[in-house]
């Protein structure tokens, strides 16, 4: 299970963007970014409830590989696409949120939403704890910065991964890298908020991972930075899984749908990594024919010349 949260800054008030509460203090963008990577704390070794973890997660993983689930073909046969069903699955996906913000704390409850996306450039920036080996870290980094260019590629705006000045970050921590994070998050964002501190922190097992977007109260529609959560006990398939979700989702697609099929944005866990349905849904929400603050009214009917462009017709 992944969490996606979007939320709008109004100076230093901050509140997720289909919230009925009034703004509460919270992030404001760093005004120095640090000179190079940031890390987490150094823990000695992993303690026993980041080792039970890691077991978790490699049993979570082994039990949808089994059962024919994180599949990474991408669909097929099985998994047609039309501009009907690409049409649907933006709706439902780029113009509604997954969470509100009720008494302090996210909760899920599928709220319609405007659109948003980035205006300026994404640098993405990767961030780990002290227990992620070296090799890992830099197979990781390689990752990323791979997915950067695919990112960029399909939706036709500048998006990169970065060493450091990075407005769009990637945090691999551990479970005890995680309840010590406070410092990190602060550095990253010095005006965080406890409520948001206090929700990465203390993320429960079952959510895999998490993605935080954030908007100016001036342009509540564009984003300007944002952190995804990402479990360093995960295996191999579930860490890349949520990589591509995260950061996805942070680009401006914050919903998910079971109805969405062959995808990423469906917590049924079928598809582990970004699918070409997926990639159409990305080139619909920077194709320049839309643009941040449009209704579900206002962009269905150019939505709906996009997806016809893209796969060839209404059926």
């Amino acid at each position: 299970m992944r969490r996606v949260f979007l939320m709008v800054m109004a100076g230093t008030a901050l509140a997720v963007l289909s919230a009925c509460e009034a703004p509460a203090p919270e992030e404001a963008p760093p005004q120095q970014r640090p000179a190079a990577p940031v890390v987490a704390p150094p823990s000695v070794a992993p303690s026993e409830a980041s080792a039970a973890f890691a077991r978790y997660y490699a049993g979570v993983q082994q039990r949808l590989l089994t059962q024919g689930l994180l599949r990474t073909d991408g669909g097929g046969a099985d998994t047609t696409i039309t501009a009907r069903t690409l049409v649907a699955n933006f709706e439902r996906i780029a113009l509604n949120d997954e969470y509100v913000l009720r008494d302090g704390r996210f909760v899920a409850q599928e709220t319609p939403a405007a659109l948003r996306r980035w205006e300026r450039p994404v640098r993405l920036q990767a961030h780990f704890g002290a227990s992620v080996p070296q090799d890992q870290q830099e197979e990781d980094r390689a990752r990323l910065a791979r997915y950067a260019g695919r990112l960029a590629d399909v939706t036709g705006h500048p998006i990169r991964a970065v060493g450091s000045g990075g407005n769009f970050h990637v945090l691999v921590l551990n479970r005890d890298e995680q309840r010590d994070a406070e410092s990190l998050l602060r550095r990253i964002m010095p005006s965080i908020r406890a409520t948001t501190i206090r929700e990465i922190t203390t993320l429960p097992r079952h959510e895999f991972c998490a993605v935080y977007a954030i908007s100016n109260a001036s342009a509540p529609h564009v984003y300007v930075t944002a952190i995804a959560f990402i479990r360093a006990e995960h295996p191999d398939l579930m860490r890349r899984s949520c990589l591509h979700e995260e950061v996805a989702q942070g680009l401006g697609l914050p919903n998910d749908s079971p109805q969405a099929r062959p995808s990423i944005f469906n917590d049924d866990e079928e598809f582990a990594l970004l699918t070409p349905h997926d990639e159409f849904l990305l080139t619909m929400l920077y194709d320049p024919r839309l643009t941040p603050g449009m209704t579900a009214a206002d962009a269905r009917p150019v939505v709906q010349r996009i997806a016809e462009g893209l796969v060839g017709g209404p059926s």
